[in-house]
């Protein structure tokens, strides 16, 4: 059974919808700046992927704006984009046949901030109703699936950077035991004051001020990376239902995926990384002389991209495939940053172009790693493979095939 990938929805900080984002990848335009929405002056890292030209009501019901935080409204914004993209009418389709599967690292921290000061200076009866649902991790499935009547299998999945890739998994195991059509990724908000020292903490966060040279992977002056917000979510199908519903247009397939997990630190056995890269290709049938370009992680800190350089290598061999990490335009989106890696992939393979990694200059020689710089590279491709990971040990891989020309 064919796993295919019908409609995508984007939400990027360099751009609304998939068109102004692919443009501003292949451009190499980064949609990194100064935080806006607190006084970050008092932070070591004031730099983050914002979203600035999303107007909520222009997109999401009214109704449903005191209910939301505002990672939720960008979930249903893309949502909505990746059904309309998919000519997907959930209307006229059955509603135990349509899933939702999305991940979420942060949950809603801007509106339960919110609702957590008015607790403290006015009183536990200021608090909203919403408080209840907003901040949680799944509320993003829950409110895509109330919004379209999706009553099929849906789920909800937290691996930081790698739960994006792994939503996707979850959902094209969800087709292949019988529901025809899921909608899965992932997006992320935390840019409030409470969002921001949780991930300031993480020790990770660059200390940059210049957004040109402030997110880093692969390079040698890289020293940690850039949060942003958003995301993308995408519609996948049985290709039967998909042709059945007279989808006859695909950006991909959905060949495979693996998901693993990194040893104990001291345990003297090597991260997980490789191997689920090697699992991921097993399970699209395929080896490492398949893969046309890899979409890597890009942690943006020297020694996980040591690890993950060393990773490709072993399996792809020295410069043995180009390698590209264009989320440096958008900053690292945790649960968001896979499936945007995943819609970017699949716009390579359709048009034929590896977009640059935008801002890096110098790659350390030891890495050994293709990595494409400066200007998109033209190619014939017909596969690639998109890496994530999460801390605290999650390993995500997925390879997409570009589907077959119709007749």
């Amino acid at each position: 059974m064919s796993v295919l990938i019908t409609g995508v929805g984007v939400v990027a900080p360099n751009g609304l919808g998939l068109e102004p984002y692919w443009a501003s990848v292949l451009a190499g335009r980064i949609g990194l700046g100064p935080v806006t929405r607190f006084d970050v002056s008092r932070y070591p890292a004031t730099l983050a992927g914002q979203i600035d030209d999303f107007h909520a009501p222009d997109h999401v019901p009214g109704r449903l704006l005191p209910q939301t935080d505002p990672s939720t409204r960008l979930a249903l914004t893309a949502a909505a984009w990746a059904l309309q993209d998919a000519k997907a009418d959930p209307e006229s389709l059955t509603d135990y046949d349509m899933g939702v599967v999305t991940a979420n690292a942060c949950g809603g921290f801007d509106f339960t901030h919110r609702e957590f000061r008015k607790l403290w200076t006015e009183g536990p009866k200021s608090v909203s109703v919403y408080e209840s649902f907003a901040w949680f991790y799944a509320v993003n499935t829950g409110q895509i699936s109330i919004r379209h009547g999706m009553r099929g299998p849906s789920s909800a999945l937290v691996a930081e950077q790698a739960g994006g890739l792994d939503a996707l998994g979850h959902a094209r195991r969800t087709i292949r035991r019988g529901t025809p059509m899921v909608v899965s990724g992932g997006v992320d908000s935390a840019l409030d004051p409470w969002g921001w020292v949780s991930q300031v903490a993480s020790g990770r966060i660059s200390t940059a001020t210049d957004p040109e040279r402030a997110y880093l992977p692969f390079d040698e002056q890289a020293a940690g990376y850039v949060p942003g917000e958003g995301g993308a979510l995408l519609v996948l199908e049985d290709s039967a239902a998909a042709e059945a519903r007279g989808r006859h247009e695909s950006y991909g397939e959905l060949a495979g995926c693996a998901s693993t997990f990194d040893p104990p630190p001291g345990s003297g056995r090597p991260p997980g990384l490789e191997r689920a890269i090697r699992l991921a290709l097993a399970d699209a049938g395929l080896g490492p002389e398949d893969v046309d370009v890899v979409f890597a992680d890009g942690a943006g800190v020297p020694e996980l991209d040591a690890a993950e350089a060393h990773a490709i290598g072993r399996v792809f061999g020295s410069q043995g495939v180009p390698v590209t990490v264009p989320k440096t335009t958008t900053g690292r989106l945790y649960s968001g940053g896979g499936p945007l890696d995943v819609v970017t992939a699949l716009m390579s393979l359709r048009e034929g172009v590896i977009p640059p990694t935008a801002g890096v200059r110098s790659v350390p020689g030891e890495y050994g790693i293709d990595l494409v710089l400066g200007a998109p590279r033209t190619a014939p491709l017909r596969t690639a493979l998109v890496l994530a990971r999460g801390r605290w040990g999650f390993n995500s891989a997925v390879v997409l095939r570009r589907p077959e020309p119709t007749s």
